[in-house]
């Protein structure tokens, strides 16, 4: 049993008996108001945790500094103090209202250190790609021919749907306009001009982005987590060369590979619309097809996805690399890769579209 008294400036609770879940220890809120604690151990019988539980429950919110101990078993009094070792609450302290020139400061500052930072891992890319041409960067084929396995043929699916699906709407919608003007027949060089010079490299550059890009940052932010990226520090290796080299380099080889099976399956989703919706036949789809394909266009896809490439590469192990020490660090830098690398994309699009426009290409 309990018994509480107050006795001026402090509450003395007497612990008597058998003493378990079942024991009761009513204190109420005025009782431990500013008040001292002290917990008096008198012909105690028996105890087991589940008192000890009770009597945290019960004082919980009180700071370990207003309890004392007198009398009490020593493996009780162990257990309260370990249980109220740390504050069960902390309180928080209302954060003052900061003006509009405070918090348009804290953003620019937070957003230079943010620059900073990826201007420094781009510096640090670019030094481990020239130790690369030099013979001298560290890492392992093995691992360089896992990330391609992973980025190419696997993503050959994906890629070939979706850049079929692609390729048929364009046909479906531009033979929709066409129709009017009785020129159904130009649908293959609308297809095949826009999936050869920008389309197939953006499909594929969102879907590498989605599950690339965010497999990267994935497995590097989880490598974080478990200390890994520490470990090849402390062993003198460069995380650089390790981890982000041969991501690079298996997006860079897989890229164009992936955009020119993206050409032919858009393509071919154009001929599925013209030949069974249209009639038009297919040796006209083809011969003009033929007629409409430019090796500048196909080019200039490519290019577009070897930048895709790199950007999806570097934004993936950026965010990995710099992700947080727990799951939801993992789940927020993933979510951060896949959305970076498509506003990256489109505003290297956007650049490389103005370039081409200046050199009349």
């Amino acid at each position: 049993m309990v018994e509480v008294k107050t006795a001026g400036e402090r509450v003395i609770c007497t612990l008597k008996g058998v003493l378990d879940g079942t024991t009761r220890f009513d204190v109420s809120a005025s009782h431990l108001r500013d008040k001292k604690i002290e917990l008096v151990g008198e012909d105690i019988e028996q105890w087991n945790t589940d008192f000890v539980v009770v009597v945290f429950n019960a004082l919980k919110y009180v700071p370990k500094a207003y309890i004392t101990y007198t009398g009490l078993p020593e493996g009780m009094e162990q257990l309260l103090r370990l249980a109220f070792q740390v504050p069960y609450k902390q309180e928080e302290n209302a954060r003052p209202q900061e003006s509009f020139l405070e918090r348009v400061g804290d953003w620019g500052i937070r957003f230079c250190r943010s620059v900073k930072k990826g201007c420094g891992f781009i510096h640090a890319c670019w030094v481990s790609c020239l130790r690369q041409l030099s013979g001298k960067a560290v890492y392992r084929a093995k691992d360089f021919w896992m990330v391609l396995g992973d980025c190419g043929p696997k993503s050959i699916l994906i890629v070939s749907l979706i850049s079929f699906m692609v390729g048929l709407i364009l046909a479906f919608v531009g033979a929709l306009q066409l129709k009017t003007f009785g020129a159904q027949i130009y649908v293959a060089s609308l297809v095949t001009i826009g999936m050869t010079r920008i389309m197939g490299a953006i499909m594929t550059g969102i879907i590498m982005a989605g599950r690339t890009g965010a497999s990267y940052a994935a497995t590097i932010g989880t490598m974080q987590v478990n200390e890994e990226l520490d470990a090849l520090q402390t062993m003198g290796i460069s995380r650089t060369d390790f981890l982000v080299l041969p991501r690079i380099n298996a997006l860079l080889l897989a890229m164009p590979i992936l955009i020119l099976l993206s050409d032919f399956m858009g393509i071919l989703g154009g001929s599925f619309v013209c030949v069974l919706f249209w009639d038009i036949p297919l040796s006209e789809y083809i011969k003009y097809t033929i007629n409409s394909f430019d090796i500048i266009n196909f080019l200039v896809g490519v290019f577009h996805g070897l930048v895709f490439g790199v950007v999806i590469a570097l934004c993936g192990c950026y965010f990995g690399v710099n992700c947080g020490r727990n799951a939801d660090s993992v789940g927020t830098a993933t979510t951060n890769a896949v959305v970076y690398a498509i506003v990256w994309m489109i505003v290297m699009t956007g650049l490389i579209t103005l370039i081409c426009a200046k050199m009349g290409i």
